[in-house]
């Protein structure tokens, strides 16, 4: 018996595990490991462990049909998976388990211990690259390191592709009878999805994928940092899942342009780049174990003496700061379970330069309350922000609020739909309204917490003083 592991790779297409699995003809089973415990200590959101648990429907759904059983192994923490699954791997006549390999520092450490204890019954364990285009350490400085700056990442990872190349792999043919399959909404092990903005299954993931590139690829450079338009793809919580794979993606984006962009001014070059960072993020934090482990990526920054304040923290939170596009960026979030990439910046660099607030605050709230939560993207996006991270960028970029407003969300469509407060404001003054509302009496919407201009000078004298004890 052969077993495949899922983990966030819920996808029938395009995947290695699946793919060598099935190579072979032989009983076939797969699994899928519940860890509710581990799940909150790892501040999964409630929006992002449904969805996942509605694709695993899916998916088990998919797999019967196929005559492949999908098994699920419920534990509380990963300390008890090794055990279990010996246990399962015995009652089954399991003799090889076939998994794609997991970045993260618990993950891996959990893949080390089920390694080591069903090897002593017996059973093989094949790993593969399922989570990137090119697997980490794939993608290497001359002097064999990871590097530590993306410019020149993305160069060596276009060449490595150009020399690997890749291959999309189909969904495996029936293996036996359909087998019935009773949903896990039935056995009580999650509730009905009915979110609409976010439908579940490779067929959706894929619509939309093809739909961004025929309708919204080209313009992408200059929408995708509107949060009032649809320029961006919205596949991140598909990826995030392993709905559908970063290959899957590349291939699409070469079948509708014919060749593979190389450099920026081509099209479909900066969607490219996307991908990209994607793939610097998860490699890094492949090779830098602290970062899965609350540790910057520059080390002297742990020095820093952010603040740890829970009042302006949940002023952040809970969008009232008096700054109109963090209000509605931090609203849209805590509402919907989803925020624009351009509003993750503006609202992290508030809370790290304007705040001084540790990002590590930030990171963990993003992950309580996102679908597309994301340990290497999240960690990095939130290090870039807060300046700890892997950026060539200098210290003293500080996004200004207002005019980050004024620029992105010009008509304030954005800000109206989630500042209730402020939706009679005349758009001259929508990101600067307190004038305008004190003129006419209106004390509904919080004065700006922080004076900007001061507030930068005090993160950049925070560096500073890192470089000039």
């Amino acid at each position: 018996m052969k077993l495949v592991w899922f983990r966030n790779d819920l996808r029938l297409r395009d995947n290695p595990a699946l793919r060598h699995a099935c190579a072979e003809p032989g009983e076939l089973a797969a699994l899928f490991v519940i860890s509710q415990g581990q799940w909150r200590q790892h501040h999964m959101a409630d929006i992002r462990r449904d969805f996942m648990l509605a694709q695993l429907d899916t998916l088990g759904a998919g797999l019967a049909a196929l005559g492949i059983r999908l098994h699920l192994l419920e534990v509380e923490t990963f300390a008890e998976l090794p055990e279990a699954l010996a246990r399962l791997g015995h009652d089954l006549g399991v003799t090889h388990l076939y998994a794609n390999q997991a970045i993260e520092v618990d993950e891996l450490r959990r893949d080390g211990a089920v390694s080591a204890r069903l090897a002593q019954e017996g059973i093989g364990c094949h790993w593969f690259n399922g989570c990137c285009v090119l697997p980490p350490g794939r993608v290497l400085t001359g002097s064999g390191e990871m590097f530590k700056v993306f410019t020149p990442f993305s160069r060596a990872w276009l060449k490595a592709l150009d020399e690997d190349g890749f291959v999309i792999h189909r969904a495996p043919p029936p293996r036996g009878k359909p087998l019935a399959w009773t949903s896990l909404v039935s056995s009580g092990l999650t509730k009905p999805w009915d979110n609409a903005h976010w439908p579940v299954g490779e067929e959706e993931a894929e619509r939309r994928l093809h739909l961004f590139l025929e309708q919204g690829v080209l313009d992408y450079p200059a929408a995708r940092d509107f949060p009032a338009l649809p320029g961006t793809s919205c596949l991140s919580p598909y990826l995030a899942a392993g709905i559908i794979s970063p290959r899957q993606c590349v291939a699409a984006l070469q079948q509708r342009l014919g060749h593979r962009p190389q450099a920026k001014g081509q099209p479909g070059y900066v969607w490219l780049s996307e991908l990209i960072w994607r793939e610097f993020y998860r490699h890094l934090l492949v090779k830098v174990p602290g970062l899965s482990m609350n540790l910057p990526f520059k080390p002297e920054t742990a020095a820093l003496p952010w603040s740890w304040d829970p009042v302006a923290f949940a002023a952040w939170r809970e969008g009232r700061t008096g700054f109109p596009i963090v209000d509605a960026a931090m609203r849209c979030l805590n509402a919907t379970g989803w925020m624009h990439n351009r509003l993750r910046m503006i609202v992290a660099s508030f809370l790290t330069k304007d705040l001084h607030i540790h990002w590590r605050l930030g990171e963990e709230y993003f992950m309580s309350k996102l679908i597309d939560g994301d340990l290497a993207a999240n960690n990095g996006g939130w290090q870039w922000a807060a300046g700890t991270g892997a950026d060539a960028a200098p210290y003293f970029r500080v996004f200004n609020p207002t005019t980050q407003g004024q620029r992105f969300d010009p008509q304030g469509e954005f800000v109206r739909t989630w500042v209730t407060e402020l939706i009679d404001v005349p758009e001259p003054y929508l990101h600067q309204p307190h004038e305008w509302l004190r003129a006419k009496g209106r004390d509904g919407y919080p004065a700006p917490m922080v004076d900007h201009g001061k507030a930068r000078l005090v993160a950049i004298d925070m560096f500073r003083h890192l470089e000039k004890p």
